[in-house]
C-alpha cells in the first residue's frame, strides 16, 4: 500500500489529548463575537516528511456562514478531529466550490485531487479486510507513528465523475470515494448535504462488513498535489445527528 495513501489515512486521526470520547466534535468553525475561528479539537495534519506545500485552511464568514476556507495550491493537508464511539446516523454539512480543479480525475493517481471532501474513518475489524490488504495494513501500522484506519469513506466534490459514483482511492482500497458534486454544479453556490452514514458505509464497504463499525475520526480536506493545480472551496455547518448501532472492532 503506497506510503502517501497510508499517511493520508493516518492524517484522518488526531494524535492529541483533545479527543471526542463517544460524542460528536464541536463545530468545525465557530462564530465568536462576529469572528470565525476553527473549533476546538480540530487540527491541520500533513504527511510525514511532506514535500508538497500544505493546503491552507482558514476560518471565514461567508454569506453569513462561519465557514472553513480550503485553499489548495499544488498542496496536501487535512483538518481532522479524533472520535470514539458509534458512527453517527446522519452527517450534515454545506459546501461550495469557487475554483474547481479541472485537472482532477479521481480514477487515476495523477488526478487524485479534490477541492473538497468530508470523510469518516471507521474502526473496521482487521479480519474483515481482504488478506493481501490486511497484511499490507499490518505492515504499515508497524511503521507508522499514527494509527491507520482500516476503512475511510470520503464524500467528495469531483470534477468529471458523475454524482453517485462510488470508487476506490487509486492508491488504496482502504479509502473509498462517494461523489456528491461535480463540475456540473454551479461554482460559488452553496449546496446542503444530508447523508445516511449507515447506508453509505454499506454501499462503499458492504463487501467487507454489513455492520457499521465505530468511528475513529472525521476529516475535512482539499488537495491539489497530484495535479499541481489550484482549487478553492468552503465547508460550513458540519454536524452529526444520532448514532447507529455499532459492534466493537476485533482482531486488530
Amino acid at each position: 500500500m503506497p506510503g502517501r495513501a497510508l499517511a493520508g489515512a493516518a492524517a484522518a486521526l488526531l494524535a492529541s489529548t483533545a479527543l471526542a470520547q463517544g460524542r460528536a466534535p464541536g463545530a468545525l468553525v465557530q462564530l465568536n463575537a462576529g469572528q470565525a475561528t476553527l473549533g476546538n479539537g480540530w487540527r491541520v495534519l500533513t504527511l510525514p516528511q511532506q514535500k508538497p506545500p500544505v493546503t491552507q485552511y482558514s476560518a471565514e464568514v461567508l454569506d453569513g456562514r462561519a465557514a472553513l476556507r480550503i485553499d489548495a495550491r499544488a498542496s496536501y493537508g487535512n483538518v481532522a478531529h479524533a472520535l470514539a464511539g458509534a458512527a453517527p446516523a446522519t452527517l450534515r454539512w454545506a459546501w461550495r466550490v469557487d475554483q474547481p480543479n479541472t485537472a482532477a480525475d479521481l480514477k487515476r493517481k495523477p488526478g487524485d485531487d479534490s477541492p473538497a471532501k468530508v470523510c469518516l474513518s471507521f474502526d473496521l475489524a482487521l479480519q474483515q479486510v481482504p488478506f493481501l490488504e490486511r497484511e499490507l495494513l499490518r505492515f504499515a501500522r508497524k511503521r507508522s507513528p499514527e494509527p491507520l484506519p482500516a476503512a475511510t469513506l470520503c464524500w467528495v466534490w469531483s470534477h468529471a465523475e458523475a454524482p453517485g459514483s462510488l470508487l476506490p482511492n487509486p492508491y488504496t482500497r482502504r479509502v473509498r470515494y462517494l461523489v456528491l458534486r461535480s463540475q456540473a454544479d454551479a461554482p460559488g453556490r452553496w449546496f446542503e448535504e444530508v447523508r445516511d452514514v449507515a447506508a453509505d458505509f454499506r454501499a462503499a464497504f458492504g463487501d467487507e462488513s454489513e455492520t457499521v463499525p465505530p468511528v475513529s475520526a472525521v476529516l475535512v480536506g482539499g488537495d491539489a498535489d497530484n495535479t499541481g493545480a489550484q482549487s478553492l472551496a468552503f465547508v460550513a455547518g458540519l454536524r452529526f445527528d444520532g448514532t447507529v448501532a455499532a459492534t466493537p472492532a476485533a482482531g486488530k
